[in-house]
């Protein structure tokens, strides 16, 4: 599998984790938490399609994506005592962020 392929991967599931743990900290009034993931979620989205479309900017998205997911990561890692949400967001936005740095050094 190509790094274009697992990143693409690794963006969609880190946007459902995100999305995930999105709905539970609304529900359990964790605003920070909601925040990022919501940012998180939807700057995966548009790295999976720019990506798989071989976009002009596919480095660019890349880094802003590595930077969101590592952000992300960090806030739902202070809250992972709170529920296992918050806990495999962190896993996936950690693991989205290493696969578009990749990405964006490649593109570069």
């Amino acid at each position: 599998m190509s790094i274009h392929s697992t990143s693409i991967e690794s963006c969609l599931a880190c946007m459902t984790a995100c999305e995930r743990c999105l709905t539970d900290c609304i529900e359990t009034n964790r605003e920070v938490c909601a925040d990022m993931c919501r940012d998180c979620a939807d700057i995966c989205a548009l790295t999976a399609r720019m990506q798989a479309r071989n976009s002009t900017f596919k480095a660019d998205i890349s880094a802003l994506c590595e930077l969101v997911c590592s952000a992300c990561a960090e806030v739902c890692e202070e809250h992972a005592m709170h529920g296992d949400s918050c806990r495999t967001c962190a896993e996936a936005c950690r693991q989205c962020a290493l696969v578009c740095n990749v990405v964006a050094e490649e593109c570069m």
